[in-house]
């Protein structure tokens, strides 16, 4: 599910855009909701590349 956010602009165009929701905890994340593949919020993604530089 997708949500506009009035208070983040798209730095293309200046205007209010929907962005995606983190896959893992449904918060927003960085990137439009046209962005290809898994979505991570900031967190979701450092504690996605903590597991993977433990891993081995």
């Amino acid at each position: 599910m997708s949500r506009t956010y009035p208070g983040r602009m798209d730095e293309t165009n200046g205007a209010a855009t929907a962005w995606a929701d983190c896959v893992h905890c449904g918060e927003p994340t960085e990137y439009p909701e046209t962005t290809r593949g898994a979505t991570l919020c900031p967190v979701c993604e450092w504690q996605e590349g903590q597991r993977l530089a433990c891993s081995g």
